[in-house]
């Protein structure tokens, strides 16, 4: 898969910081970036690589602050959430009121919508994934309490992390682009389950019961993706509950009974195009085998989870850049 650098070697000393700051903006969102500890400038460099719906990136570079403003969230409506992953050096982020110290090994979230700051005291290297807003929003309840918070590389699944996102960087370029959106997913899922172990992110036990329920809801959802009609009454009907026994059952999930349907259709969806052997077939043809029947909102509702058009997707993951 194709990488890209950016990087100050070679610029006069007084082109750095500048360069510097554009290379951030083209590499993530809108931000402002300063030297730190004196220094007169900020010296680094940026290796970039794609795979799939993330970017994944590793950042070299010298003592900075870098800013997220409120004015900048208001010029460009990026939904992104980013993860430092902290690999040499001390790193900060602070968002929501909170502070997260990272030392290598350690990452912590952020959020795009909101304003940021991100301080290195000193050179630094970290990797920095970032993935649409919507994806994990649907997969992980009350984001906004989860960001700025460390989870600790040494053990667990932030030592998951790490080691995988260490292996990857090493390895991405070989993938094969059928392979990208499998590997996307799993990077993903390390992810939600480093979260998932911060102390806000612990929800309420829940019965044997609702648990049962719960998970004969999605087996039953995943079953019956290609039927147009699927809806909470339905698969109410199909397990002998009340539509609003379903929607209890949910209610401790991230998202609702629905939004969980639609967002199995479009990760499904996306899983399609980029498989090699349906390149033949059209997007329009691939979507309405799976229960969509309206080609423009399936067109909005993938590029407000993913990013991109469908189309975009497919092209990306032909070439080995999705």
């Amino acid at each position: 898969m194709p990488q890209q650098l950016l990087s100050t070697a070679g610029l006069p000393a007084a082109d750095r910081t500048a360069y510097w700051v554009d290379a951030v903006c083209d590499a993530y969102v809108m931000l402002e970036c300063e030297p730190l500890a004196g220094a007169p400038r900020i010296d680094g460099e940026i290796v970039l690589e794609t795979l799939s719906t993330l970017a994944l990136s590793r950042v070299t570079a010298s003592a900075q602050r870098v800013r997220r403003t409120a004015r900048q969230i208001a010029r460009a409506s990026e939904d992104y959430f980013l993860v430092s992953i902290q690999t040499d050096g001390v790193g900060e982020v602070h968002q929501d009121g909170r502070r997260a110290v990272l030392q290598a090994g350690d990452f912590a979230l952020y959020d795009s919508t909101r304003p940021y700051d991100l301080v290195f005291g000193g050179d630094f290297q970290q990797f920095v994934l970032m993935l649409p807003g919507p994806a994990l929003r649907a997969q992980v309840r009350d984001t906004q309490a989860l960001t700025a918070s460390a989870v600790s590389g040494r053990r667990g699944a932030g030592h998951l992390m790490i080691e995988m996102i260490r292996t990857l960087a090493q390895d991405i370029g070989t993938l094969e682009p059928a392979s990208a959106a499998a590997v996307a997913d799993s990077v993903t899922q390390i992810l939600v389950a480093g979260l998932r172990t911060l102390p806000a992110a612990q929800a309420p036990a829940v019965s044997q019961l609702t648990a049962y329920h719960r998970a004969q809801i999605k087996a039953y959802i995943q079953a019956h993706l290609n039927e147009p009609g699927l809806d909470v009454a339905g698969i109410a009907a199909a397990l002998r509950l009340s539509p609003s026994s379903v929607h209890r059952v949910f209610a401790g999930e991230p998202c609702s009974v629905t939004e969980w349907l639609w967002a199995q259709r479009l990760d499904r969806l996306a899983r399609d195009l980029s498989d090699p052997a349906l390149q033949r077939r059209s997007v329009s043809e691939l979507a309405f085998e799976l229960g969509f029947n309206d080609a423009a909102h399936v067109s909005r509702a993938f590029r407000a989870r993913f990013g991109c058009a469908p189309r975009e997707y497919r092209a990306r993951a032909v070439t080995g850049m999705a």
